[in-house]
């Protein structure tokens, strides 16, 4: 979903993307959307805040093992030779999209991230059972001893304003606007392609929340908010549950959108998905922009 027409135009507006594609008569058979900045003046070939893929789409392709591979270095090529000019490039891919091989031999480097994924989302019991022993007794505290509900008509500045706690509570800021999010969020609604979840206690007061998006074949979790004061109730593992649910009556699999942050990691792990590779496909020709460290980090997240 996030290579979608509509997605991109409410990320960054329809003049702030573009597309190399490959045709085969009228049919398009490979694409790869990518987002244009200006940083100071370099640029950058990159993707929006909260749009966990991007990267390249192959048509499924046909033949021996060697005759597909050929034709995907061959496809992936004709890609790399209509990219623009720049001076960074960034982009994180599908898990499902493991060579990389022509982008090294044109001088993009490789950085390997994981995240977990719920593959089957078909049964109730058995992803129950999945589920660390720990988490468990957390959903189940919050609701015998804490007694939350979770409610699914609050506004997304409910959510905010959690996701917002969260950051203060690690020392950061957001690293997207609150704007940008509810054009994301308008554009998901009017297609019927989010949740919004929130974990209340019996006065109401709201104490973790969960946005999810999704397509026909798997939802992703992209924002998460939990008030600090009130993670000893276990709410948030409380409302994740729900939305792991939730997420089975519309797609098939469940993507957490891991971190490796450690802290993080240990936390989804115990939701029992399988840990899947990904890539971060990069490549920098600026020496200048090579040695500002900490200008890459900052400009990933605008």
């Amino acid at each position: 979903m996030f290579s979608r027409d509509w997605w991109l135009d409410a990320a960054v507006g329809p003049q702030g993307w573009d597309v190399v594609v490959v045709k085969k008569g009228n049919a398009i058979i490979a694409s790869m959307p990518y987002v244009r900045r200006t940083r100071y003046t370099m640029r950058v070939v990159t993707q929006p805040a909260l749009t966990p893929i991007l990267g390249p789409w192959l048509h499924e392709l046909e033949g021996k093992p060697a005759t597909r591979l050929s034709t995907e270095n061959e496809l992936m090529q004709l890609l790399i030779d209509q990219l623009p000019p720049f001076d960074h490039f960034s982009q994180t891919w599908h898990s499902t999209r493991r060579n990389w091989q022509p982008f090294y031999w044109n001088g993009f480097e490789q950085t390997t991230y994981y995240t977990y994924i719920l593959p089957d989302l078909s049964d109730s019991e058995k992803l129950w059972a999945g589920l660390d022993s720990k988490v468990r007794r957390n959903i189940m505290k919050a609701d015998k001893e804490h007694r939350l509900q979770v409610r699914h008509d609050l506004p997304l500045d409910v959510l905010l304003k959690l996701n917002r706690k969260t950051f203060k509570r690690q020392g950061l800021l957001p690293p997207y606007t609150d704007e940008f999010v509810r054009r994301l969020d308008a554009a998901c609604l009017e297609r019927n392609r989010r949740k919004l979840l929130v974990a209340v206690d019996p006065h109401g007061v709201p104490l973790s929340g969960e946005y999810l998006v999704w397509d026909d074949e798997c939802a992703y979790n992209l924002i998460s908010g939990t008030n600090p004061t009130f993670r000893h109730t276990g709410a948030n593992s409380f409302c994740l549950w729900e939305m792991i649910r939730q997420a089975a009556s519309v797609t098939h699999q469940y993507n957490f959108c891991g971190s490796m942050i450690r802290s993080v990691e240990s936390y989804l792990r115990g939701f029992g998905g399988e840990h899947v590779p990904y890539s971060r496909i990069s490549k920098t020709p600026s020496p200048l922009l090579s040695l500002r460290q900490g200008f890459l980090s900052h400009i990933g997240a605008k």
